[in-house]
């Protein structure tokens, strides 16, 4: 596959990862897949290693408009969403636009929002609109939530239900960066302000575009599609796990994999393709029984996958 808007989304992540985000490729990678399949990014790190910045630099980059939410306890779903003002000088109540009416929106630390206000992401996320006061208004295109949550402070914050954790399509880490470059960060100190100076390097219709092939142009076959769903039904019937992946999540495993296809240059999902999400795309719709809860799910279903006879496509 020959076209020049994957060329230009590569030169993208080549920037990024070697001028902007070092040592941040695999995240940077995720977050343009999740775009590009039309789904949502959850980031769970620790604070302090660049996630905050992936959202800016993949948004500036990009060329798209950017919101932020900082989540805390007393966060309401209107201070996402927007809410209608009353205009005293036109006698009618005027809707004030909310940050998710942004192409990308950053909901840092989500898991600090109170349940309420978690779930007036999950319209939005899902049906890429948002409804106040019975008027239903349509989101930007693209649309890409990039939430994240910290995994070791846990004080003050209310986990993500199943429901909401299965909106995301993608789930991943930043991680520390390799030795040399984090000692690189540690003397330039703080990129935010350059990362806000970034010119764009492509721009929406190569984003609409570059989506429209992904998702009519790369083939998946039916020796896939089966391998898909030995891996989901692997997922449902193994003894550790109560609830293994979703319907929706086969669906987004098919259209990750259709994704990294088309950034390898073809036409058609091979094997490899499902084997490089599965982890990310599907441990996080497990759920564990309750002697289990401690397990690794990553590991766990990285074991499932391994466990399933590759097929030859």
């Amino acid at each position: 596959m020959d076209l020049p808007q994957r060329d230009a989304i590569l030169h993208v992540i080549d920037s990024l990862s070697t001028r902007h985000l070092q040592g941040k490729v695999q995240s940077i990678k995720f977050s343009m897949i999740a775009l590009l399949s039309g789904g949502h990014i959850l980031l769970e790190d620790i604070p302090g290693l660049g996630k905050t910045t992936l959202a800016l630099a993949l948004s500036s980059v990009l060329g798209l408009s950017f919101g932020r939410v900082q989540c805390t306890s007393d966060l309401l779903p209107s201070d996402i969403t927007g809410l209608s003002i009353f205009n005293r000088n036109e006698n009618r109540f005027s809707f004030i636009q909310g940050p998710v009416f942004n192409n990308v929106l950053l909901v840092d630390e989500i898991n600090r929002a109170m349940p309420k206000t978690q779930s007036a992401l999950l319209e939005a996320m899902e049906e890429r609109r948002v409804t106040v006061e019975g008027v239903t208004y349509q989101l930007p295109e693209p649309f890409l939530v990039i939430a994240t949550q910290n995994p070791v402070e846990q004080v003050g914050t209310y986990p993500l239900p199943e429901s909401q954790l299965d909106r995301f399509l993608i789930r991943t880490g930043v991680g520390y960066p390799p030795e040399q470059i984090e000692k690189s960060i540690i003397k330039g100190g703080s990129i935010r302000d350059e990362i806000r100076k970034i010119e764009p390097l492509i721009g929406l219709p190569v984003i609409i575009e570059a989506k429209q092939t992904v998702r009519d142009r790369v083939m998946i076959a039916d020796k896939v599609v089966d391998y898909i769903y030995r891996i989901v039904a692997a997922t449902r019937s193994h003894p550790l796990i109560l609830s293994g992946i979703s319907t929706r999540g086969g669906i987004n495993l098919a259209d990750t994999a259709k994704a990294v296809a088309f950034l390898d240059g073809r036409e058609y999902v091979i094997p490899e393709d499902v084997k490089l999400v599965a982890v990310p795309v599907g441990a996080h719709r497990l759920i564990l029984r309750q002697e289990n809860e401690s397990l690794n799910k990553e590991e766990l279903l990285r074991s499932i996958v391994a466990n399933v006879p590759v097929p030859l496509v």
